[in-house]
């Protein structure tokens, strides 16, 4: 399968992206910056690892760049993994509007872009598809400090739920992975305190294994999976 991979450079993207080319999937990975892991990825599997750099705030680049000029129209498209995302936490009486704007444009108004010419991809192949949306626990319970960063993933698990209902007969699923805390950049921000007690709310008291998430995102690309469309499934440790 083809599967479209966003901010695949380094943590969860990174190990969604491993995990599926370690399934024999082609990749097509973006994300703003080129690492070692990227560079890593494309000397271990030359042929199925293809990068873009590309920042996905630019919403009005996301057809011609990624879906036009780079996959092509004449490339089959079974999958998208709309994983990048911004973390603007902060107490909502201390909001600032340009970054709050700044994550709504890169959590919110590009996955539904990306979402947009994906489906229009497979359409035009007739291919049935798989669409993964990365959410957060945040979203499902309250965290001090999360209030906007948690709408932003909300608005995504609304979105997802609707267009599982409008593309559903056109056999292409949409499904939400709600992530618990896992030991990645955007939490490296916590104290060792914080993390604790974070991971104190959750059934098995720690944090969510990453490859957990990311092998189950592969199993929601599958057609195992195929009957499961317009759903959160939760990864999260047992928080919930």
């Amino acid at each position: 399968m083809n599967i479209l991979v966003t901010g695949a450079s380094k943590g969860l993207g990174l190990k969604i992206a491993a995990k599926l080319l370690d399934e024999q999937h082609t990749i097509f990975g973006i994300s703003r910056s080129k690492t070692n892991d990227i560079v890593d990825l494309q000397e271990n599997y030359p042929d199925t690892f293809n990068w873009l750099p590309f920042d996905v705030s630019r919403i009005e680049s996301i057809r011609d760049e990624i879906f036009k000029n780079w996959i092509g129209f004449d490339t089959r498209l079974h999958g998208l993994v709309n994983n990048a995302a911004y973390a603007y936490d902060d107490l909502s009486t201390n909001m600032n509007m340009e970054e709050l704007e700044k994550m709504y444009k890169i959590n919110v108004f590009a996955p539904f872009a990306l979402s947009k010419f994906a489906i229009r991809h497979m359409l035009l192949h007739n291919t049935a598809g798989s669409l993964v949306h990365i959410s957060s626990i945040s979203v499902h319970t309250g965290y001090k400090g999360l209030s906007m960063y948690a709408s932003t993933k909300g608005a995504l698990e609304a979105y997802s739920k609707n267009i599982a209902r409008e593309w559903g007969e056109k056999r292409i699923r949409s499904n939400c992975l709600v992530a618990g805390f896992m030991e990645t950049e955007m939490s490296s921000t916590l104290s060792d305190d914080q993390k604790k007690k974070i991971f104190r709310r959750t059934s098995l008291k720690k944090g969510v294994d990453i490859q957990s998430v990311a092998s189950t995102v592969n199993y929601l690309l599958s057609d195992a999976s195929k009957s499961i469309t317009g759903q959160n499934i939760f990864v999260d440790n047992g928080t919930i």
